[in-house]
C-alpha cells in the first residue's frame, strides 16, 4: 500500500511526525512525505527535529496571498504529486486549508482519504474561520476519520458520515512522549536546551501550556491567564508557555 502524508504548517507537522514515523518501518507499506511550505522556518525546524524529509515541496507561498489564492495553489500542487505517485491512501490532519485542500484533490480523483484529527467541531462556520468549514469538508470525504476523543466520535456519528471512525487518541501527545523519550537518550541534545533556558527547574513539575492564536487575546486569554494564576501558587510546578 501506498500513502501519501500532506501537511504545510507547523502544527500540523508536530502532529503528522508520530505518524509518518510509524509508517516509514511498517512492513507493506511505501509511505511518502508531501509538505505545501506554509509556515517554512518552523516548518523546516519541526522535520529536522523528528528527522523526516519530504519527498515533495510544493513551496505554496507567495507575498500577499489571499485565501482562495493559497488554497488554489494547494489543490493544483497536490494534484500533479497525486498524479505522479498515484497513492491508495491520502493522510491530512487537522482543519487548515492545506488539509481541506488536499482531500479534496485526493476525493477528486477517487484516492481515500485518511483524516488525523477528525470530528473537531463548534457549531459555528464564524468560529473558528475558515477552520470550521475545512474540518467539517474534510470528514464528509474521508474514507477514514482518526478521531482523537469520544467526544469527536459522537460528532461525526451525529453527522451520518459514510467513513469509517476510529478513536485513537490526540497524536500531539505522541510527539511529546517521543520528544521527552529523545531527550533522555540524547545528551548531546539535552545539554544544548538545558544551555538554552537554565530558567526551567528539573525538580519541579512541568505545566506546558500552548494556544490556538485566537486564543491570544479577549476572553479566552484572560480565562487562561486566570487558571494558569491558580496553578502558580503551587510551589512543586513550573508554567511554561511558548510564545511564537
Amino acid at each position: 500500500m501506498k500513502i501519501l502524508s500532506v501537511f504545510g504548517t507547523r502544527p500540523e507537522a508536530i502532529k503528522m511526525a508520530p505518524l509518518v514515523k510509524a509508517l516509514a518501518v511498517e512492513p507493506g507499506i511505501e509511505s511518502l512525505v508531501c509538505v505545501t511550505g506554509q509556515h517554512r522556518q518552523m516548518l523546516d525546524q519541526v522535520m529536522q527535529l523528528f528527522q523526516i524529509k519530504a519527498d515533495f515541496d510544493l513551496a505554496v507561498m507567495q507575498p500577499n496571498q489571499t485565501l482562495n489564492g493559497l488554497f488554489a495553489r494547494a489543490v493544483t500542487g497536490v494534484d500533479e504529486v497525486l498524479a505522479k505517485v498515484q497513492p491508495d491512501v491520502v493522510l491530512v490532519h487537522g482543519d487548515t486549508s492545506t488539509a481541506c485542500a488536499c482531500a479534496l484533490a485526493a476525493f477528486h480523483r477517487r484516492v481515500a482519504v485518511g483524516h488525523v484529527e477528525a470530528g473537531l467541531r463548534t457549531g459555528n462556520l464564524s468560529m473558528p474561520f475558515p477552520e470550521e468549514m475545512n474540518r467539517r469538508v474534510v470528514d464528509s470525504v474521508s474514507e477514514w476519520m482518526f478521531a482523537p476523543t469520544v467526544t469527536s466520535r459522537a460528532n461525526l456519528l451525529r453527522e451520518h458520515l459514510h467513513g469509517r471512525i476510529h478513536v485513537t487518541g490526540n497524536t500531539v501527545i505522541d510527539a511529546l512522549a517521543a520528544t521527552s523519550d529523545r531527550l533522555q537518550r540524547d545528551h548531546a541534545l539535552s545539554d544544548q536546551l538545558a544551555a538554552r533556558y537554565p530558567w526551567i527547574d528539573a525538580s519541579r513539575k512541568m505545566v506546558l501550556v500552548t494556544g490556538h492564536r485566537r486564543e491570544s487575546f479577549g476572553d479566552g486569554f484572560r480565562s487562561i491567564c486566570a487558571a494558569l494564576a491558580q496553578l502558580a501558587e503551587r510551589e512543586d510546578v513550573q508554567i511554561v508557555y511558548p510564545c511564537t
